[in-house]
């Protein structure tokens, strides 16, 4: 077993053995035991309580966080010449077509999220066992196969995300990051949420929200109170 570190120490005794918070409190804790040096990622883990093999359970959507993610997001506008322009406008990163196809072709897959049109769609089916693991080949259900570029550009850019429960039951998103004030962590926070019960499938039974944890990059878990997180 690795040995815990000083400021790992330090950390987990801040947080307090099976104690479930609120969302604030999880917001404002796990930017307190956050120790990197760089700006690191908040991230929520949401174990639903669905069957992911089942068709009728599977739980995917888009949510747009209220304050962004903190990131700056890579895109890549995969469009026809008469698109190019209104892409390049709307501060999509790379903007083409043919060229990109034959990087991606190669194994470049230097981007956050990419953007094409419905009739480009045939031509990135080829692609898929290089994008599908990396969790970009575009999706009609994301909004990220579209004729309105600009829209779905400036939606990614400002805080646009797409999230699907894993094979565990679990959806894993970032929701900011620890510069951000408490505040705003708890607000994406519970933007994210009320999302994921609006999308509860009517097939799942029991409890839904089984478990949520926040934590930020190397630092420990958080759990939040999975019954009462609504931010008030």
């Amino acid at each position: 077993m690795a040995r815990l570190t000083r400021k790992k120490k330090e950390a987990l005794a801040k947080i307090e053995k099976g104690r479930f918070y609120s969302i604030a409190e999880a917001s404002a804790l796990v930017k307190e035991i956050t120790n990197t040096k760089f700006d690191a990622s908040v991230d929520i883990a949401v174990r639903l309580g669905v069957d992911p093999r089942k068709a009728n359970q599977m739980v995917r959507g888009v949510v747009t966080l209220p304050h962004g993610t903190g990131k700056d997001v890579k895109v890549l506008a995969l469009v026809t010449p008469d698109k190019e322009a209104e892409a390049k406008e709307a501060g999509a990163d790379y903007v083409g077509l043919d060229e990109y196809l034959d990087k991606i072709k190669g194994g470049w897959t230097d981007v956050d999220v990419i953007i094409t049109m419905p009739s480009v769609m045939g031509k990135l089916g080829p692609l898929g066992r290089i994008l599908g693991p990396r969790g970009l080949m575009p999706n009609p259900k994301t909004g990220t196969v579209t004729m309105d570029v600009a829209k779905a550009v400036n939606d990614v850019k400002s805080g646009k995300i797409d999230f699907k429960v894993d094979k565990t039951g679990i959806v894993h998103a970032s929701i900011g990051k620890a510069s951000f004030d408490a505040e705003k962590i708890a607000g994406n926070a519970n933007e994210l949420l009320q999302t994921l019960m609006k999308l509860k499938p009517t097939a799942a039974k029991g409890t839904y929200v089984k478990s949520i944890f926040i934590s930020s990059t190397m630092s420990p878990s958080v759990a939040v109170d999975a019954k009462n997180w609504a931010v008030k």
